[in-house]
């Protein structure tokens, strides 16, 4: 399935795409797609639902993130080889892990805005997982097992507030809108999720083209790891790294200004399109 949640942003509602690639609303299944409803049992009742009965829903309405209420939104740094070498990084013998602050998430085609001060503004293609069931000291034969789906994320990073301002990154992995989700949650059955291309585009030039076949640690590997260090709980989300091609890896190191377009994507996971704002108090 994939699974949506659309409309204005702290208004979105659930949805499903259905195999026509037409929205249709399961507000009368589920009340939202959050915590208490990514549990298996959900899942299945909204996959046996008589889609043909689902009230489709008209025009090209915004998509919000496909998760709401994420309680922890989970990074793993340097885990595609050719990134970390772009980086000026060795590979790591163990994921390394960083959080991304929940207050940064937002819809997949929601305007990224600067942050105050910032200079070097970068962006990152990388696949998500979302946690369905409580996940604690998990092997890695059952990890895949705890997941209820997977997405299409941006881990817009500040460069300089993460790798110039002292040693933690979470400072530059948090600002306001650096957590594009979606545009949808793709239940494991549809996707081989090691197989997948993984691209983005910036003002039309490509910059990244990667697959997640390449991958230094695999899903499953993040999945049991993590758990092993803090306990996951459904609706955490955990995005899993990137490909080359980011823009403090070019010669000369290239990042966000305003007025740019970031288009990016996941085979199978949709995509999505950002416009590049200048910082703004709300």
């Amino acid at each position: 399935m994939k699974l949506v949640r659309y409309g204005n942003p702290g208004k979105e509602k659930p949805g499903l795409i259905d195999a026509e690639g037409k929205l249709r609303d399961i507000s009368a299944i589920v009340p939202d797609l959050g915590p208490a409803q990514l549990g298996v049992a959900t899942l299945n009742r909204i996959r046996k639902a008589k889609l043909a009965n689902l009230p489709l829903v008209r025009g090209k309405p915004r998509f919000g993130s496909p998760v709401a209420n994420v309680g922890k939104f989970i990074a793993i740094g340097l885990n595609f080889s050719d990134h970390a070498a772009e980086s000026g990084n060795p590979i790591p013998k163990e994921p390394v892990v960083f959080m991304k602050a929940t207050s940064c998430i937002q819809g997949p085609n929601d305007n990224i805005m600067l942050p105050k001060g910032s200079v070097k503004t970068d962006w990152e293609v990388e696949l998500g997982i979302v946690i369905g069931t409580k996940a604690q000291y998990v092997t890695k034969k059952d990890a895949l097992s705890y997941v209820a789906g997977f997405c299409t994320i941006n881990d817009v990073s500040e460069r300089e507030f993460q790798l110039e301002r002292g040693p933690q990154w979470d400072k530059g992995k948090g600002c306001d809108t650096f957590g594009p989700i979606g545009p949808w949650l793709v239940t494991p059955d549809e996707v081989n999720v090691q197989r997948l291309a993984m691209w983005l585009d910036v003002n039309g030039k490509r910059m990244q083209t990667g697959s997640t076949k390449t991958m230094i640690f695999d899903c499953a590997t993040l999945v049991s790891y993590l758990s092993q260090f803090m306990t996951l709980l459904p609706g955490d989300v955990i995005t899993t790294g990137t490909p080359p091609g980011v823009g403090l890896g070019m010669k000369p190191p290239t990042y966000l200004k305003k007025g740019d377009v970031v288009t990016l994507g996941i085979e199978g996971l949709g995509e999505q399109r950002q416009l590049v704002v200048p910082f703004k108090k709300p």
